[in-house]
């Protein structure tokens, strides 16, 4: 009796724990729901919103189709955000490279006192840009600190109004942006160089490899998942890139130094063309998943070859 019994136990046994819920899915929820719910219907939204012609204000808005779109390419100062973008990003991410692994080394050899070393280079990362933009448009200033430095040293003919020459306020933006983050790579670096062998280091030393050749040979590649991931947010930075041109230059002069986020600001809540700056910033959320997906997989080509 007993034996004929248990079966049927055991499979309703079964049956009523294939009703209850894992035991990890109320822990996942909350962010399932925060995403779907908000951020994939925000995208969905803005793609809706893209399609209108729509100041955000009155009850009806027009719909256009694909026509901000074509607005879109037909408009100089979204390619030249666009190319302002680009350049920033090749630059900014090549230098603060450059910075960050050759302060990374530097700080893992014999130094005195490395903490304030390392405090130092790293307190411009946890300054607001809102704090420190007034402090910039004074050093770059006609009378301010950079123009003052070249007067002292003899250099009068390269004094300049950095902010207000469109050939010049790009680079003083970059200067700017490479000053605050170089820290953050500079920890990165820090901490990749941390994980690699000492084993690998002393093997490169007894075949008489010198610094450079150690650094070029054995540390660089170590890091290069750092320098991955480095390259991957500093590409959606800079497509992101909003703060620093719009509180030191607001974007001018004369677009000089527009960029995406400055633009879709200036569209959507200046010029109140709510439905074209929903159009840029789709294509910003396509450039943005786009490259990061390549530069993934051009790291996963290299590390395969």
């Amino acid at each position: 009796m007993n034996t004929a019994t248990k079966p049927s136990a055991l499979a309703g046994a079964k049956r009523g724990r294939g009703l209850h819920l894992p035991s990890g899915m109320p822990w996942i929820l909350p962010g399932f729901a925060f995403v779907v719910g908000l951020i994939y219907y925000s995208i969905g939204y803005t793609g809706y919103i893209a399609t209108l012609d729509w100041d955000g204000v009155s009850p009806r808005a027009k719909a256009v189709g694909l026509g901000n779109i074509a607005k879109m390419l037909g408009d100089p100062v979204f390619w030249q955000s666009l190319e302002h973008t680009a350049v920033y990003y090749v630059v900014t991410f090549t230098v603060q490279t450059l910075l960050g692994f050759t302060l990374a080394a530097i700080l893992h050899t014999k130094v005195k006192l490395p903490t304030l070393h390392k405090v130092i280079i790293f307190i411009p990362t946890v300054l607001a840009p809102a704090t420190m933009a007034p402090v910039f448009r004074l050093v770059f200033a006609d009378d301010g600190m950079v123009n003052r430095m070249l007067s002292a040293v003899g250099l009068d003919f390269a004094t300049h109004s950095w902010l207000a020459d469109p050939n010049t306020a790009l680079g003083a933006l970059m200067m700017i942006t490479v000053w605050e983050w170089t820290g953050l790579t500079f920890i990165l670096y820090y901490a990749a160089m941390s994980q690699i062998e000492p084993e690998l280091i002393e093997a490169a030393r007894i075949d008489r490899a010198g610094n450079f050749r150690v650094l070029w040979h054995v540390v660089w590649p170590s890091c290069r998942p750092t320098t991955v991931a480095l390259a991957m947010l500093g590409f959606i930075g800079a497509l992101k890139t909003f703060d620093i041109p719009y509180l030191v230059t607001t974007g001018g002069p004369h677009h000089a130094t527009e960029f995406l986020g400055t633009y879709i600001y200036r569209q959507g809540i200046r010029q109140a063309h709510i439905g074209y700056a929903a159009a840029i910033s789709i294509v910003l959320l396509i450039l943005a998943v786009a490259g990061a997906v390549l530069v993934s997989r051009a790291n996963r080509r290299e590390v395969r070859g």
